[in-house]
């Protein structure tokens, strides 16, 4: 390696051991969600929950506990799948209805089991 090579090697050190340290910001960022996915699922809980300060603390606790334990590809499947479901009949619809998609909700149904009781 030339002298050059070696000092662009050094400096890129601090840089890579930065990029890997773990602090509140970065810490679940493999796993994190869009901020608007996170926050249509707190306006859709809150509407469930009512529209408080409280309820505003656990929905918010609800997509944090399923952001770390759903990869946001898996989320995103399972909420179309849902929403799918909820179109009523036709062919589309019963495409969702096959045991792939099924595992797929599984997932979804435990982050928010998990989230129930974390949370509410």
């Amino acid at each position: 390696m030339t002298m050059r090579g070696s000092m662009f090697a050094m400096a890129l050190i601090p840089l890579a051991l930065t990029a890997h340290a773990e602090t509140p910001a970065t810490a679940g960022a493999a796993n994190d969600y869009p901020t608007a996915a996170r926050a249509e699922y707190v306006f859709a809980c809150m509407a469930s929950n009512g529209q408080t300060r409280e309820a505003l603390d656990r929905c918010s606790c609800a997509i944090d506990t399923i952001a770390s334990a759903v990869p946001y590809d898996a989320y995103e499947k399972a909420e179309t799948i849902l929403r799918m479901r909820q179109q009523g009949g036709g062919y589309l619809a019963q495409e969702f209805r096959v045991a792939v998609s099924n595992d797929i909700l599984r997932q979804l149904q435990e982050g928010q089991a998990e989230a129930d009781v974390g949370c509410f």
